[in-house]
Parts: C-alpha cells; structure tokens; sequence
C-alpha cells in the first residue's frame, strides 16, 4: 500500500474514514477483498504470496493498514510486513498493546495503523516508535506519517474537501485516480531513478510492471457498522473488478 488517508473521529457519522492505493508489481498474486476463508471476521484483500494484507477491517471493527518505508539499498527484513496487519486483524489486543508488543526490527522498514474502535495508532519503524492520533485527518505514503511529498499534500487536502459529501464516495474515488505527474523540480529524492521517482509522484500509478492495484475506500459508522469499496486494476491501470461489501452503511 502506498497512500492512504485516514479521517479520524472528524465526520459526525463515520467516525473512521479511509482512502488508500496499493501499489505493487502486477505479477505478486493478490486475492480480491473479501471475507478470508480461514479467518471469516476479516475483510480484506488478500497477498497470496506471503498471505497478508495492506488493508482489512473485522467484523468487530478492528482496522489495520500498512505501507513499505521506501529503501532500495536497505537489505530485507526477515519477516513479511503483511504479518503485521494480519496478526492484528487475528488478534483481540487493544492497538496501543499491540503495537507496543512489536518486535518491529524484524521487518524491512514500515508504516503501520492499527485501530480497535476506540482508539487508532501509528507505528514505524522509523520514526522512533507508536504514538494514539488525535481526531485529525492524516496521510501516508512511502516514508513517515504526514511526510510532505507533493502527492501526500494533495491527496490529503483533497481528502480532507471530499469529506463533506459522505456516504457518497466518488469525490474520494476522485482523489484516488489523479495520475498527473509531479514536476522534476518538486520530487522528492528516494534512492530510485528518476524515471521512476517521477511515476511513483503520481497518486495513481501506472506503468507495465508496477502500479496502483487496487483503490479502497471504507466507512465505519459511530453504530459499528462498516462498507469497503474496492477497486482493482491491472497493467497501465486498465479496470479489472470492482466490489462493494457493507454491513449496513
């Protein structure tokens, strides 16, 4: 996951409100969201080949997602970072102990959320430990919570506009399809080659190999009740499938 955005406790009905992209190569297989066979609470998308998740919600209400710290010579981790959302999905700690339980040196660098319904919490491990957000809109992508990257700005303030309109969603769908590419002069510097540097700049990704997969957008009500919207693409961003699956939003 590379973008995501996150209204905490500042719309008087969903008090939890998410918009997110999840970048990855076409070629990791992936399993759309849906209810998992195994762990029938959890809703989410699926990586098929470490058997984790960018984002997911339960029918409890725990939430969790993750982005990767972007450090191309930085060696591996020794465990997958889609464990971190799925053992928290799995699990009945409240956020604060388990991210305060983390053994996060075991992992490639990342940003994680984590709430249980009454609280939400941030953790990395790169940016010197996890901290409870305040009610705020927030947003990250690939480096720390609130990283000023042109495309994390604007993404965030178009969010942020898009709020107002709720439940209807396609103002945040909007946000999630900008494709325009940020000026050389304003790009952030990553480690990546420039050509790159530039496609990632974009909130929406393309290209032949690597790009946005899917756009998630998902609501819980202050009654508990949940709806994740997601939508999924393939090489370029060509549309693949689209799903709506809601308790009662």
């Amino acid at each position: 996951m590379c973008l995501i955005l996150v209204g905490w406790r500042v719309h008087s009905d969903f008090p939890l409100v998410v918009a997110a992209n999840r970048d990855e190569y076409y070629a990791r297989p992936t399993a759309f969201a849906d209810y998992w066979a195994d762990a029938p609470d959890i809703l989410a998308g699926r990586d098929l080949q470490a058997g984790g998740t960018w984002l997911g919600i339960t029918r409890g209400g725990r939430f969790a997602a993750l982005t990767n710290v972007r450090e191309p010579h930085v060696p591996p981790g020794q465990g997958s970072r889609g464990a971190l959302t799925r053992q928290f999905l799995e699990g009945a700690q409240s956020a604060g102990e388990y991210v305060s339980g983390l053994h996060a040196s075991a992992y490639s660098g990342f940003n994680l959320l984590v709430g249980d319904g009454e609280s939400l919490w941030y953790c990395s491990n790169r940016d010197g430990g996890a901290k409870p957000l305040a009610p705020g809109v927030y947003g990250l992508s690939n480096h720390l919570l609130d990283t000023p990257w042109p495309k994390l700005v604007t993404a965030r303030e178009r969010f942020a506009n898009a709020l107002g309109a709720l439940p209807e969603r396609s103002g945040l769908f909007e946000v999630l399809a900008d494709d325009e590419i940020v000026a050389d002069e304003a790009l952030p510097e990553t480690g990546v080659p420039l050509e790159w540097e530039r496609r990632l700049s974009a909130i929406f990704v393309r290209s032949d190999v690597y790009g946005t997969r899917a756009s998630t957008v998902l609501l819980r009500s202050g009654t508990g009740d949940y709806l994740l919207e997601e939508r999924s693409f393939g090489a370029n961003g060509q549309p693949l499938q689209s799903s709506v699956i809601s308790t009662g939003v």
